[in-house]
């Protein structure tokens, strides 16, 4: 029988899980960062692609037969409203700032969600209680195949609505896979910088493009994803480690901006170099780092007391938002 969604009862557990939608939006507004990596960490990823998956065929039979109670009772409302509030609230109220941090502070900015991101590598992976070869085997290709992603050029610049649309579709299955984000995916497809704007300034119309292929994306993606969880759990979760571990070249600190030109466009794409040790921004983009790496250990091991790095030091109640992985 497969799993439903946990809905949270207390003013605890509803504050938590709207804490933890807006570190997903606060991740997914920078490319490089997912959202999905958020929802790992903090044990609530099978309840999310659980959720997504309610709305389905039963979901729209019950709206046509106008079954309020059913409708209630079959999608987790509580879970999505709570989760989705805190993922609006970040995007809506911090498109602007990270905006300014990704002109004026991006070394600082990235040092940070490199930080985050290692430690999500670290937490995630000590989820994967079998390291057989052919899960050593999966995480490598997952690794090679976001490093590749997320160093492609991006595409030319068109904002149509079609282009719109696929762009939201495949950027939103990135935003629900640990590693991959979707801001990564919209800027490789040119649409970044757009779409970021759109928000900002509340243009409407590509807003909605994009959403409607999210919703299309995400409705397929999640059933493939929650299918391979449950039929092939270690080896997909190997894979999705990898992909965590390959998508630190997108927030690697140090990166040098240039120009090219893509059938007519001018287009500033970013290239990884090594910094200076001897500067003092070099330091505190160290300090920067190793506080995200913290933050995000310190909050993997209160659900799970099995964060790798910090189990050494400290033990805590297993929480009820704790989801442990199968073997």
């Amino acid at each position: 029988m497969e799993k439903q969604t946990r809905q949270p009862s207390t003013l605890r557990e509803y504050i938590t899980l709207f804490l933890t939608g807006v570190g997903m939006g606060s991740a997914d507004t920078v490319p490089g960062v997912s959202g999905g990596t958020i929802a790992f960490v903090r044990g609530i990823y099978g309840d999310l692609l659980n959720a997504i998956k309610s709305v389905n065929v039963d979901l729209l039979k019950l709206v046509l037969k106008l079954d309020f109670k059913g409708i209630m009772n079959h999608v987790p409302w509580r879970f999505l409203i709570t989760l989705g509030a805190g993922i609006l609230t970040a995007i809506f109220t911090l498109a602007r700032l990270v905006s300014y941090l990704m002109e004026n502070q991006r070394v600082f900015l990235f040092a940070f969600f490199f930080g985050l991101v290692l430690a999500s590598a670290v937490a995630v992976g000590g989820k994967l209680k079998n390291w057989s070869f052919t899960n050593i085997a999966a995480l490598i290709i997952g690794a090679v195949a976001s490093f590749t992603i997320v160093g492609l050029v991006p595409a030319e610049r068109a904002h149509d609505p079609l282009t719109l649309f696929f762009s939201g579709f495949v950027a939103i299955m990135a935003m629900i896979l640990p590693g991959i984000s979707g801001s990564s995916i919209l800027l490789i497809l040119g649409q970044y910088e757009y779409v970021l704007n759109a928000v900002k300034d509340l243009n409407v119309t590509p807003i909605i493009f994009v959403g409607i292929g999210c919703v299309l994306g995400i409705a397929v993606f999640s059933r493939i994803l929650s299918w391979l969880l449950n039929k092939y759990p270690q080896v997909t979760l190997a894979v999705l480690i990898g992909f965590v571990i390959g998508s630190l070249r997108a927030v690697w600190p140090w990166q040098v901006q240039s120009t090219v030109t893509i059938e007519g466009v001018a287009e500033t794409i970013s290239s990884n170099v090594m910094p200076d040790l001897g500067s003092g921004e070099f330091w505190i983009a160290v300090v920067i780092a190793i506080i995200g790496f913290l933050v995000v250990s310190f909050i993997d091991h209160l659900e799970s007391r099995e964060n790798p790095f910090l189990r050494l030091f400290w033990r805590k109640p297993q929480s009820a938002f704790s989801e442990p992985v199968k073997e």
